[in-house]
């Protein structure tokens, strides 16, 4: 009959399980597969990100011999935040470890270590799918809590004002969606001032009315007339990905309960590959003594024994904490658009 004797042995250490539970094998979903987010570990809490406003401008010809222009210097300030946390944790107790009976020729350790990885694993997802919530929001401008309520409104905070929406009018037959779609990309390249590169693409998140009116508009279908991609438009597209008018539209599947997701006819349009847009920072889990001043990583597991607090041992609890801050540094590139 397996014990509590069994969370004192090197495999129930803060470590051990931090380590096991950054390895755990999650499927992530559309917005953690893209590569969007450049991970950037830190060793604080707070971080500082520098702002430039730097400008190219034409040179006028001058006579020879007269005065040099003088070189405009960038204006230049330190906008500051602070990593949030995020953590869930769960209770094993005394009477449920005492039941997990060894079978076959597993043993008792390994029972035990099977039904806490179940545990975990749970909460690794849900930590996930937090992160996936986060990620959406930064693709806006906004870093969003699990609430809904606003963290950091990146706009706000880099003094940028946010685009107005672009009206698709997918609802009229004769709309030029490939010049609205190219006016969108001209647009966030002009703004990025030198984030976009040669391998920048846009992408957009599309509600489940915006994606299905684009696909069955007429001049995005008529486009596709005679080539092999034209198959696709025929298919059910639920929940996959159609590139227009250099944009690769997403119809985003978020979560069933509708927590995380873009309204339905909406469409949101981001950069991918372009440099110094958004940023995946991990602090340090400073509230324990291992991690003080170390790199951060992307998520922290331990135990918290009763043993700890009274002589009864009656309970073992996984804790998982996370220390994201999903940053968008330039929204100015972001764009937002609607169906109709």
């Amino acid at each position: 009959m397996a014990t509590m004797d069994i969370f004192n042995g090197d495999a129930f250490s803060l470590t051990s399980l931090s380590q096991a539970v950054d390895n755990t094998e999650f499927k992530p979903e559309l917005l953690g597969s893209l590569g969007i987010f450049t991970a950037s570990p830190v060793r604080s809490k707070n971080v500082f990100v520098d702002q430039r406003d730097g400008e190219l401008s034409l040179v006028q010809t001058s006579p020879r011999g007269a005065p040099v222009a003088e070189l405009k210097r960038d204006t230049r300030k330190a906008v500051s935040f602070e990593v949030p946390r995020i953590a869930k944790g769960e209770t094993i107790y005394a009477a449920e470890v005492a039941t997990w009976r060894a079978f076959g020729s597993e043993t008792e350790a390994t029972v035990v270590a099977t039904e806490y990885n179940r545990r975990m694993e749970r909460i690794r997802r849900d930590i996930e799918l937090t992160h996936e919530n986060m990620r959406l929001g930064a693709l806006q401008g906004k870093l969003l809590d699990a609430d809904g309520s606003t963290i950091y409104n990146y706009f706000t905070e880099f003094g940028v004002t946010e685009a107005a929406a672009t009206s698709f009018e997918l609802d009229v037959a004769t709309t030029d969606v490939r010049g609205i779609c190219n006016a969108i990309v001209r647009s966030m390249a002009r703004s990025s001032k030198g984030a976009f590169t040669s391998s920048t693409q846009v992408h957009a998140l599309a509600g489940d009315a915006f994606y299905d009116a684009l696909i069955a508009h007429p001049l995005v279908r008529d486009s596709y007339l005679g080539w092999a991609a034209a198959a696709e438009l025929r298919q059910g597209n639920a929940f996959q990905a159609f590139t227009f008018g250099g944009i690769t539209f997403h119809n985003y599947r978020g979560s069933d309960d509708g927590d995380v997701g873009v309204a339905t006819n909406d469409v949101k349009f981001f950069p991918v590959c372009a440099e110094g847009v958004f940023t995946h920072i991990m602090a340090p889990a400073d509230e324990f003594m291992p991690y003080v001043g170390a790199p951060g990583q992307n998520v922290y597991s331990m135990n918290v024994r009763d043993a700890a607090y009274t002589p009864n041992d009656r309970w073992v609890r996984n804790e998982q904490y996370s220390y994201p801050l999903f940053m968008c540094a330039k929204p100015n590139v972001l764009r937002k658009g609607t169906r109709t």
